[in-house]
């Protein structure tokens, strides 16, 4: 059970109506888990909503990638209403069921791509250690250049936030119908 309900979408003021509506009419398509959380604060929600739509929709980094590290994020924070949103898009994305299932066991998947596996080593490492290897950085600068490499850090950093806010408030996975 959340410890925050959800908003009524009848009853928000005027500036939580006007984020509500930027949320629900983008890619999302509705204001759901962490960021329905973040409209109690619309202006977190809507800073929020706007780092989130770069780092999942418009950074420098393949679906792919980006789907690999969120996965991994969600998994090491046990934010299971990010792994349910997620592994459908990993899935669609390329990932295998092999891989998926490996990391819902907190396993390391066998990886055929090295920057698969530079993501998923860079993901772990920061989340778990707090920090990067000099030899993992070199390796992650060579692989993914400088550009996808600061932008999976922000993705890294903004699936942590989301990660936080879905453990901090209890956040639940989605009820399916």
């Amino acid at each position: 059970m959340a410890r925050i309900p959800q908003l009524d979408p009848a009853n928000l003021t005027e500036r939580q109506a006007e984020v509500y509506q930027a949320i629900a009419s983008g890619p999302r398509g509705g204001v759901h888990g962490p960021l329905a959380v973040w409209l109690n604060r619309p202006e977190l929600a809507d800073k929020a909503q706007q780092l989130g739509r770069y780092c999942r929709y418009d950074s420098s980094l393949p679906p792919r990638l980006s789907e690999l590290a969120i996965l991994v994020t969600a998994r090491i924070w046990d934010a299971a209403f990010e792994w349910q949103a997620h592994v459908p898009h990993a899935r669609k994305a390329g990932h295998s069921d092999e891989i998926i299932s490996a990391l819902s066991r907190n396993e390391e998947p066998v990886f055929t791509k090295v920057d698969e596996t530079l993501v998923y080593r860079i993901a772990r490492e920061l989340n778990l250690d707090r920090k990067i290897s000099d030899e993992l950085y070199r390796q992650a600068e060579e692989v993914l250049g400088r550009n996808q490499l600061v932008d999976l850090i922000g993705v890294l950093g903004y699936y942590s936030l989301i990660s936080m806010t879905i453990r901090a408030f209890e956040v639940g996975p989605l009820e399916r119908k």
